[in-house]
């Protein structure tokens, strides 16, 4: 298998850091660059070099758990299902927590390389402050595997713990990456789409309470800070979601034009939501789409139909946010209520992987929510600005971090400044939701003085940001 540069220069390091008898490597890879390729490659040379016995790989999901273990499959040309003759096998984090001190024996026994995917998902620098995942590593793997590969693409987590098997460097605690990648020089280098994000914003917004006392505004800033009204009510406005749905459908008709594979995903706040958008996909804009959420009795199965038939649009609920490869994707809504430069970053990168077809163009349809702003025009940043926080223990604070779940009974948990070119303007036809001008939705949300009501009365605005290919600095 031919390796891209920064693969086989990956590989290198990892290489070197094993031989120098350091046992951790953290690989932080910008989402869509071919991290597993690379992660199998090490593990082939660590066989070649007969340094190991055994490769154990452990993701976030079972879509993610299966692509893992076909690539590994491919490039070692040997089985990878844990049964006897293989060299290996892909579980995902849940997994981890059924095994038995007999399954922990293949570590102490063998040597064996330990590979996480998208390790922020594990929490941890010691028992005390370490997640369920975090504890199991700390306990199982840390001093027991011969090497371990920890890949991410984010490599923060959201309530700032540390990351297990990481190292953090005073006085800020930042982040040691032992080889960095990041979106810049993979669209620099061709690997990943250069995104362009656009943010919608409405120059009127009518907010009125049960004393039909109205307050108006210009912008979705104002709103949120001159009002109680919630950035949910706004991603469930009837008129908003046709809006944005408007404007990326039309986008997804002209790369469909020159790729007719091309395809959708919009990120939605919950099943009900999610089924409202499929809804109006279907009825509204005849759009052919599917949805996928975490109560589907089979979710991998509708993923895997869904990346190799031609389906336009697919509206999930957790489901296709981290890690899940579907190249054809083209186009992303973010109506998610979750408002966090990790979630943000993980849905962005779900339409970065490069594919043979004409048309790379890659765009990401946002509301301009101040957060999302922010993080929209930090995107060349790797690491954020935040730190985490590592602090010593106490027994007596009792304080525990509870890993993700991806099974069916709850749902998964969800867990940058220059070179921008902005363009502000109507950009889009709008003609498809002119009709819906004078809509009015109730806020569910109860303040303690009233319940309120949201009115989008003036014209949507856009602002175009694309990263990466801009002589000028942005003001």
């Amino acid at each position: 298998m031919q390796l891209r540069e920064w693969q086989s220069e990956c590989v290198y390091h990892a290489l070197e850091h094993f031989h120098a008898d350091q046992r951790h490597f953290l690989c932080l890879a910008t989402p869509g660059a071919g991290k597993t390729i690379m992660a199998a490659e090490v593990a082939a040379e660590l066989f070649e070099q007969d340094l190991i016995d055994f490769v154990l790989c452990f993701s976030p999901s079972v879509n993610i758990s299966q692509s893992i273990k076909k690539t590994f499959s491919h490039r070692l040309e040997c089985r990878f299902d844990g049964v006897i003759g293989s060299i290996g096998c892909s579980y995902t984090y849940q997994g981890m927590l059924s095994f038995k001190e007999d399954f922990w024996q293949l570590l102490k026994r063998n040597r064996v390389l330990v590979i996480f995917d998208e390790i922020h998902h594990c929490s941890g620098n010691s028992l005390e402050d370490a997640n369920a995942w975090g504890e199991e590593i700390l306990l199982n793997i840390q001093e027991q595997a011969q090497y371990t590969l920890a890949l991410t693409g984010t490599p923060w987590r959201s309530d700032q713990a540390p990351i297990v098997l990481s190292r953090y460097l005073d006085p800020d605690n930042q982040i040691q990456c032992d080889y960095v990648y990041g979106l810049k020089e993979a669209v620099r280098d061709g690997v990943c789409r250069n995104p362009k994000i656009v943010l919608i914003d409405n120059e009127e917004l009518s907010v009125t309470n049960q004393d039909n006392e109205i307050q108006t505004f210009r912008s979705l800033d104002d709103l949120f800070k001159g009002s109680s009204i919630s950035y949910q009510s706004v991603i469930k406005n009837d008129l908003a979601i046709h809006h944005v749905l408007a404007l990326a459908i039309d986008k997804l008709k002209s790369i469909r034009q020159v790729n007719p594979d091309a395809a959708g995903l919009v990120v939605a706040s919950s099943i009900a939501h999610a089924s409202h958008i499929l809804e109006i996909l279907k009825k509204t804009f005849q759009q052919t789409a599917t949805i996928v959420t975490y109560q589907e009795t089979n979710p991998s199965d509708i993923i895997n139909e869904f990346r190799h038939d031609n389906t336009h649009w697919i509206v999930s609920v957790g489901m296709v946010s981290e890690g899940t490869d579907i190249p054809r994707l083209q186009v992303c809504c973010h109506l998610s209520r979750v408002k966090t430069e990790l979630y943000f970053r993980q849905i962005l990168g779900r339409i970065l992987r490069k594919t043979e077809a004409i048309d790379q163009q890659a765009w990401l349809f946002i509301f301009a929510e101040p957060k999302l702003v922010e993080f929209a025009h930090r995107i060349e940043l790797e690491l954020p600005s935040d730190h985490v926080v590592i602090r010593e223990q106490k027994l007596s604070d009792n304080i525990e971090f509870t890993a993700p779940t991806y099974d069916k009974k709850s749902s998964p948990l969800v867990n940058q400044p220059h070179g921008f070119t902005m363009i502000i303007g109507d950009l889009f036809d709008k003609k498809q939701v002119n009709s819906l001008s004078n809509q009015i939705i109730k806020d569910a949300q109860v303040t303690s003085s009233s319940t309120l009501s949201i009115e989008l009365l003036g014209k949507f605005r856009e602002k175009v940001i694309s990263t990466f290919d801009s002589p000028f600095n942005s003001e």
